[in-house]
C-alpha cells in the first residue's frame, strides 16, 4: 500500500513539473543551441552536457550545463545523467549517440537494464537492440530494402581492392563515406577509380596528430586525440551515385511511432558535400512512409534524421542515410504535426500537444548563419525566411560578427537596430 501511494505521489509530482531534457553534445554546433531554445519554449527544463565554452552558455535556454570531457566521455555523460535525472536525452551529433550506446552497454553489464542510466537511455533512444543497427550503414539500408524502401546499392569497404572490384561491377561516379562522420566531413563524390583510391586513403587514414593537437588546444575538442595516438582507421562504405537533388527529413518519434516530421528539399549547401544552407518545406507521402517504416522496424524514440536523393527524372526519393540524432532543422516549428519539441513534450507528459504559432508561412528557409556565410548577397536571405535567432543577440555576434552591417539582414530595422553593438549605426 505504501509503495503504491509513493508511486502515485511521484507521478502526480512529475505531472506538475516541467519534464527535463538533457542535450548530449560533443561539439559546439549552433543548431543544438537553437534546439535547446525550442525545447525551452515547448515546456521543457533544458540541461546539457557539452564541451567547455559552448555557445549555449550565451543564452538563457539551459538551466544547467555539465562539462563533456572528450578524454573520459562515458564518465562525463554518466555524471550528467545521474545529476540531472532527465526524462529525455537528445544526442546532438553522431559521436554523442555512439557514446550513449556504449554507456548503455557498460551500465547494462554492470547492473542490468533496470539501472537508472539504462532506463533513461532506453526511454530516450528506443530499443537497445536497434543500437548496433543504426550505425551499420550497409546493414541499415538492407533493412530498408526489406521494408520495400528505395535505396542505392551500398557496400562496406575494408581494403582498396574491394573498391577496384566495385568500379568494375558498378562503375563511377560513386559516393565514399566514412563511419561516424557528420556535416559532410567524411563524404567524397568520386568520378574515376584514381579519384576513388585517393579518397579511400584520405578517409580511412587516422587523424593527424598535429590536427588533433590543434583542435584540442584551439577548440578544446579532444575527440581526435585517442584515434590519432592509436592510429585508429575509419570504416568506409561505397554507395551508388543517384543523379538528382537532395532532400532531408527529421522526425520526432516515441516507442516506434512517428509523432511529428519535417520534410525538405535542399536548395543550397555550404559545400558540395556539406550541410544544407537553404531548404524548401515539402509534403512527401513517400518520405513520411520511409520514416515511419524505419522508426517502427527499429522501435526508435527521440529525434531521427533521414537523408534522400530525389532522382532526376522521376523525383522518386532514394534513402541514402539515417542519422540517429538531432539535425539542424529540429528547432523549427512549422505548424501542426511539424513541431518536434512540442510532440515529444506531449508524449512524455500525456498532455495534448500545445499549439504554438508557426515561425513563418514561408516554405523556403535560409538557415543562419550558414547561408549568410556562404553568400552574403544570396537572394534567399530576402525571398526566404531567414532563420536568425533575434532574441539572442550574443549568439548572433558570436556566429556572424559584423552581420548587422549587412543589407541582407536589414529587412527588419527594429531587430537589426538592437544589434547596433556589432556595427549597425543606431539611426
Amino acid at each position: 500500500m505504501g509503495g503504491s501511494w509513493a508511486r502515485l505521489v511521484y507521478c502526480s509530482l512529475r505531472q506538475t513539473m516541467r519534464p527535463t531534457v538533457l542535450l548530449a553534445m560533443t561539439t559546439r554546433w549552433l543548431p543544438m543551441v537553437r534546439l535547446a531554445m525550442a525545447f525551452n519554449k515547448a515546456g521543457f527544463t533544458v540541461v546539457a552536457v557539452c564541451p567547455p565554452r559552448h555557445p549555449l552558455e550565451k543564452t538563457q535556454a539551459a538551466r544547467e550545463t555539465y562539462t563533456y570531457d572528450s578524454l573520459a566521455p562515458l564518465r562525463s555523460i554518466a555524471s550528467a545523467i545521474t545529476a540531472s535525472r532527465p526524462d529525455l536525452i537528445v544526442p546532438g551529433d553522431d559521436l554523442a549517440t555512439m557514446q550513449l550506446h556504449a554507456l548503455y552497454e557498460r551500465e547494462f553489464n554492470r547492473g542490468g537494464k533496470c539501472s537508472p542510466i539504462c532506463c533513461a537511455i532506453e526511454r530516450s533512444l528506443g530499443s537497445p537492440s536497434s543500437f548496433p543497427q543504426v550505425y551499420a550503414r550497409t546493414g541499415l539500408l538492407e533493412i530498408a530494402q526489406e521494408e520495400g524502401i528505395r535505396i542505392p546499392k551500398t557496400e562496406v569497404l575494408t581494403e582498396v581492392n574491394q573498391l577496384r572490384e566495385w568500379g568494375v561491377r558498378t562503375g563511377f561516379p560513386a559516393v565514399l563515406k566514412s563511419n561516424g562522420s557528420s556535416g559532410g566531413e567524411g563524404v567524397r563524390i568520386v568520378h574515376s577509380l584514381e579519384e576513388a583510391e585517393r579518397a579511400f586513403r584520405t578517409l580511412q587514414a587516422p587523424p593527424l596528430l598535429a590536427r588533433a593537437a590543434k583542435r584540442a588546444l584551439v577548440d578544446g575538442d579532444k575527440t581526435l586525440i585517442l584515434p590519432a595516438l592509436l592510429r585508429r582507421r575509419s570504416g568506409l562504405n561505397v554507395q551508388e551515385y543517384v543523379s538528382g537533388h537532395e532532400a532531408t527529413s527529421t522526425v520526432a518519434c516515441w516507442q516506434g511511432t512517428v509523432l511529428a516530421g519535417l520534410h525538405f528539399e535542399v536548395l543550397n549547401k555550404t559545400t558540395p558535400t556539406g550541410p544544407a544552407s537553404v531548404m524548401h518545406l515539402i509534403d512527401s507521402c513517400e518520405m513520411s512512409t520511409v520514416a515511419e517504416k524505419i522508426v517502427r522496424r527499429l522501435n526508435l524514440s527521440g529525434i531521427i534524421g533521414f537523408d534522400f536523393m530525389l532522382e532526376e527524372q522521376t523525383d522518386n526519393p532514394y534513402l541514402i542515410e539515417v542519422n540517429p540524432r538531432a539535425t539542424q532543422v529540429g528547432h523549427l516549428n512549422l505548424g501542426p504535426g511539424r513541431d518536434l519539441p512540442a510532440a515529444l513534450y506531449a508524449a512524455l507528459t500525456g498532455e495534448v500537444i500545445r499549439v504554438a504559432p508557426k515561425v513563418t508561412e514561408n516554405r523556403t528557409i535560409a538557415l543562419f548563419p550558414q547561408e549568410w556565410k556562404r553568400n552574403p548577397e544570396s537572394p534567399f536571405l530576402q525571398s526566404g525566411y531567414h532563420d536568425v535567432p533575434w532574441e539572442e543577440p550574443e549568439l548572433i555576434r558570436a556566429f556572424a560578427p559584423g552581420a548587422g552591417k549587412h543589407a541582407a539582414l536589414n529587412f527588419d530595422k527594429e531587430r537589426v537596430r538592437a544589434l547596433s553593438p556589432i556595427g549597425l549605426p543606431n539611426r
